[in-house]
């Protein structure tokens, strides 16, 4: 092949993302997500920036976990950068490396660098982290990380494990996205992608995971509108969701206000909402109340076999197990969770659209075996699940069609 004369584009610039995780019992990591590319030219610059991070970590007690699955570029600067760094390190916890693609571990391996330790996943690293916890748990109160008032506490660090593994289970169909991007507006980047991907998400308040699957299922646009011919539509009328003043146009807030109306209805101490995405086809985690983290795990790590969830979905029914210990409908594994997370009884209301497609899931849990909601408590429910489509309906067609058109605007310069 020979070379092109036309000068390389210069590579996006590394961006260091950061996020507190756990998975130990005695010390929790910070995360750092690092997407980009990394050439001679900005390893200075991206050296002292990882070094700021590190010094954070050390600061607030945390055991610093470098994720490096989507670094782009690497060879010298990435080893120049990380011998530096950790040189600076002596006598602190060592670096974790996490997801290095082949070229750079072979290179990490081959350079021998004290203060860095590699790992192929974050479940691996978290796992021998907790290993190395464990042995330190007889310490006396005084000496434990958890007695450091300036820590987060263990429920919040769960959370942030689930984020994290939300963000993992997501970050395909944000790479898709950014591909698309790339090829049909001629981007130089992908970074240039994520931005103009992030900006919109921001000012329309449309969740980024929503925005890009969106970008991945739609269909191309073939002007300068994206969807041409389009007005504006009125918001569907709406008695349970209307209460409270809420805004439509805020998907988090109506979506929490469904649970928040289905818990009240089913007088259920716990629940959640799952909608489908439609770049995955998947049911996917939008908010829950009252659900032990076991099961919680147990979702966001994507488990829908055996499960009633998937099964109202399929069948665009409701689905209600009256004994979690008995019913044949559950996996073994899904009847093992529910039942060490004090769960005897549940039920599923799909949320269908006009056309009878499942667009989401509202789930609801007691802890007591035998329990079936009532004749009037199930029509309740069955009418927010109409709401609740007709909502989402309104919103996939006005809200997030127009997030994608500030997206086509925004790329093409035409804003």
């Amino acid at each position: 092949m020979k070379p092109s004369s036309a000068p390389s584009a210069a590579p996006a610039p590394l961006v260091i993302e950061s996020s507190v995780v756990d998975g130990l019992p005695a010390e929790a990591a910070l995360l750092l997500r690092i997407p980009g590319s990394l050439d001679t030219a900005g390893a200075q610059a991206w050296s002292a920036e990882l070094r700021g991070h590190l010094e954070q970590a050390d600061r607030a007690g945390l055991r610093p976990v470098l994720d490096m699955a989507h670094v782009q570029l690497g060879g010298a600067a990435v080893l120049h950068t990380l011998s530096e760094t950790t040189r600076s390190r002596a006598g602190r916890p060592d670096l974790i490396i996490v997801r290095a693609r082949p070229g750079v571990r072979e290179a990490l391996h081959l350079a021998r660098l004290d203060g860095v330790r590699l790992y192929a996943t974050l479940d691996e690293a978290l796992r021998e982290l907790a290993r190395a916890a464990a042995r330190v748990e007889d310490l006396p109160a005084w000496r434990s990380q958890m007695a450091d008032p300036l820590r987060p506490s263990y429920e919040d660090l769960r959370k942030e494990v689930r984020a994290l593994r939300a963000r993992v289970r997501t970050a395909p169909v944000i790479g898709v996205a950014q591909g698309v991007l790339m090829v049909r507006y001629g981007l130089p980047d992908a970074g240039t992608a994520f931005r103009a991907l992030r900006e919109a998400s921001q000012r329309f308040n449309v969740p980024l995971r929503v925005l890009v699957s969106a970008v991945v299922v739609a269909r191309p646009p073939g002007g300068e509108v994206w969807f041409p011919g389009r007005r504006p539509l009125p918001v569907p009328q709406l008695r349970i969701l209307a209460r409270d003043g809420r805004d439509p146009r805020y998907r988090r807030r109506m979506i929490d206000a469904v649970l928040h109306e289905a818990l009240a209805v089913g007088r259920a101490p716990a629940g959640y909402v799952r909608c489908v995405d439609p770049a995955e086809n998947a049911l996917m985690l939008e908010t829950d109340h009252g659900c032990a983290d076991p099961f919680l795990d147990h979702l966001v790590r994507g488990r829908d076999e055996g499960t009633a969830d998937t099964v109202a979905r399929l069948s665009g029914r409701r689905v209600c197990v009256p004994d979690v210990a008995a019913d044949v409908l559950l996996s073994e594994e899904s009847r093992r969770v529910l039942l060490a997370t004090g769960t005897a009884a549940l039920q599923s209301i799909p949320v269908l659209s006009a056309a009878g497609s499942c667009t989401g899931v509202i789930t609801l849990h007691w802890p007591d075996a035998g329990h079936r909601p009532t004749v009037t408590q199930a029509e309740t429910l069955d009418a927010l699940a109409a709401e609740t489509a007709a909502w989402l309906s309104w919103y996939h067609r006005s809200v997030l069609l127009d997030a994608l058109e500030h997206v086509h605007r925004t790329v093409t310069g035409s804003t």
